[in-house]
């Protein structure tokens, strides 16, 4: 009988007294448009039972960069809602008691600022910041490897983590300091022992530079490694999901036991959120996303002892766009049904002593420590970033995942598998998910300069000099960035100012060594190219861009890893380009095409600033391909202007896809 079961002597029949574990915390990732738009849907979804905030920014906020800067030009209020300055995170948080709340923050490279300007915010309200709770995901290693919102090179940002880590330690004893990132390396292709060994590896770095700077007294230290969390994804294969977990689980106490000589067992606790596996949302069929939400939900919440602490479910209709606050809804009643209406929390855990499960779990952790070794013997994880080697094995990794699919052999349904089907009364309306305000991107701008125009500039030129000063002479950054914040400093002032000092990064893309998995139809694909190779006198010259801010590389980097194998030659440049550096990098590399991945949401802009460069060039006759998350209503718009194709993640065979670049790279030619 279960140990939540109270009386155990109790005659037949009798009532038994029945303790229920605590339910984890219920989010949802939610934030658009500006401020005040998300301060309304952060009331809407408290209101209806979520219990946590999980904020997404938009993606000049991730990268420290002002809505009226070149770079943010379409972005502005895309994914996440912008906060440019103090009286943005004021209102984003207007009504919504910070010393109540448990509030997790998606945001690395520049985790240090918009901490900085939750502190402020929350003082504001006469919060005092030890009684802050929450998380700042602050992981910029995972940032190198999968989704692109790194800013600086590795050492001045693994610097800037540790600032954040030190400073809570001694400030905010409620606030985890670091998310230990492994969800975006499982969208970026890791299998579950690369998960795991690169998250552990991840955690090990930043714990051993916090250990070296002597910041923390030893005596101190296993509470810093108590406040480490992690932040995991969960895919739909949900046994080994649930035994990655438990593997987690059971290697971070040996990890904290052994190498920090952590004693406390609570403070070995493997602490994590979640969110289920967004990249196996599909854009076919979606409603059948509701059942895959439910089962990879189930991999983290069914085994006790490696339970997750918190919990955010994607809407089902996030392969479409942005989920509308009926999606998010639905989605929170999910996970409120398996705690309030399941007897889930009335019993142990229902995996101990399962013969098969603990067999799983002693694999992954032996993969895992053969890993950790490898990464050991490379002279750790910022070497292995620099060198590209952890990049590469993701790519070869999603390379292997898409081969699969497209082979048949990994069944996706109603994608590769039983795709005839009812159409969706679900898609059948206008309007099935939300559409950011059209209106955003030039309001932050207004506000922008509204901002600065009320501030005192003199009060604000003395916070960034010694911002500076600190970021020079190494001191911890927050109480510079606190005293920015409160000055008026905006976040793109915050950027430029560090930028000055530690530079700016471009980290390895992966694909020059990849190796690529077999493509399904592959001599079909060569055949096609070769011919074309002879009718241009030359093999035919395809640039893969990413414009604008959008780091997820994975579709970019895979399209680009096909087409080289298949006989293209390949320019890619990697993420955060501008129209204007695309479109001359096509000019002067003389190519056949330009194939542009946009997955934010900034497509129309963007893609028309490519066009009117290439016109104003006199280049308008280089074929332009675009591939992303494109709502169908945008198809019309964009061939308009003149693109020759549209992809969209229901096109997975990269085969078909190619041999389309093909036939519009002949077609331009005239045969």
């Amino acid at each position: 009988m279960s140990d939540h079961i109270a009386d155990a002597k109790a005659k037949p029949g009798a009532p038994v007294s029945i303790k229920k574990d605590r339910p984890w915390l219920f989010r949802t990732y939610s934030g658009h448009s500006s401020a005040a738009a998300s301060n309304a849907l952060f009331r809407t979804n408290l209101s209806r039972g979520q219990s946590g905030l999980s904020v997404a920014f938009d993606l000049p906020t991730q990268t420290a960069l002002d809505a009226d800067d070149v770079l943010a030009r379409g972005e502005v209020g895309k994914v996440g809602v912008p906060i440019s300055h103090l009286g943005d995170m004021k209102q984003l948080f207007d009504g919504i008691p910070l010393d109540q709340m448990n509030t997790s923050m998606t945001i690395n490279a520049a985790a240090p600022w918009q901490l900085a300007l939750y502190i402020a915010a929350a003082e504001a309200q006469g919060v005092d910041r030890r009684d802050l709770a929450g998380t700042t995901q602050n992981d910029i290693i995972k940032e190198y490897l999968s989704r692109g919102t790194y800013i600086f090179p590795p050492a001045p940002s693994m610097r800037l983590e540790t600032d954040v880590i030190s400073f809570t330690a001694r400030e905010m004893p409620k606030w985890n300091p670091m998310n230990v990132c492994s969800y975006h390396l499982q969208e970026a292709g890791a299998e579950p022992a690369e998960e795991l060994a690169f998250a552990m590896a991840n955690a090990i770095t930043v714990l051993d530079m916090v250990k070296e700077r002597g910041d923390i007294a030893d005596e101190d230290f296993p509470q810093v490694v108590g406040r480490i969390s992690f932040f995991l994804n969960a895919g739909i294969r949900f046994v080994t999901e649930l035994c990655k977990a438990r593997a987690f689980t059971e290697l971070w106490d040996e990890i904290a036991l052994q190498r920090y000589g952590v004693q406390d067992p609570k403070l070995r606790r493997f602490r994590y959120g979640v969110q289920v596996n967004s990249l196996g949302l599909t854009e076919a069929q979606p409603e059948n996303n509701v059942y895959r939400i439910m089962i990879e939900m189930l991999s983290v919440v069914l085994s006790k002892n490696a339970r997750a602490r918190a919990v955010q479910l994607p809407a089902w209709n996030e392969a479409l766009g942005l989920p509308r606050p009926w999606d998010q809804q639905w989605s929170l009643r999910l996970q409120q049904i398996m705690a309030f209406e399941t007897d889930l929390l009335e019993y142990g855990d229902i995996f101990d002593g399962s013969a098969e499960i603990t067999a799983k779990v002693e694999q992954l952790k032996a993969q895992a420590r053969d890993e950790l070794a490898e990464l050991e013997k490379m002279g750790g994880v910022i070497r292995a970033v620099e060198q590209g080697y952890m990049k590469q094995r993701l790519v070869e990794s999603n390379a292997k995942r898409l081969s699969a699919i497209q082979s048949g052999e990994q069944v996706v349904v109603g994608v590769n598998k039983f795709k005839e089907g009812e159409a969706s009364p679900l898609v059948s309306g206008t309007e099935t998910f939300l559409t950011p305000d059209a209106e955003a991107e030039s309001s932050q701008i207004e506000n922008l300069k509204a901002w600065r125009a009320a501030r005192d500039n003199a009060a604000v030129e003395a916070a960034l000099n010694d911002l500076q000063a600190a970021a020079k002479d190494g001191r911890n950054i927050m109480d510079s960035s606190i005293a920015c914040a409160k000055a008026g400093v905006t976040t793109g002032e915050w950027g430029d100012t560090l930028r000055s000092v530690f530079g700016e990064y471009r980290a390895p893309t992966g694909i020059a060594g990849a190796a690529r998995a077999p493509m399904v139809n592959a001599d079909e694909v060569r055949q096609a190219v070769d011919k074309l190779a002879k009718d241009l006198g030359g093999r035919p010259r395809l640039l893969v861009a990413k414009p604008g801010l959008d780091g997820h590389s994975n579709g970019a980097e895979q399209v680009a890893l096909a087409a080289r194998d298949a006989g293209f030659e390949v320019i890619y440049e990697g993420i955060r380009q501008t129209p204007a550096e695309i479109v001359a990098a096509a000019v002067q590399e003389g190519v056949n095409a330009v194939g542009l991945s946009v997955l934010s949401g900034s497509h129309l802009s963007l893609v028309a600033d490519v066009m009117d460069g290439l016109k104003a060039r006199g280049a308008q006759d280089i074929p332009v391909i675009v591939g992303g998350i494109i709502p169908e209503r945008d198809m019309d718009a964009l061939t308009g202007m003149g693109v020759a194709r549209v992809f969209t993640p229901k096109d997975f065979d990269l085969s078909a896809m190619l041999a389309e670049v093909a036939k519009v790279m002949a077609a331009q030619r005239g045969h």
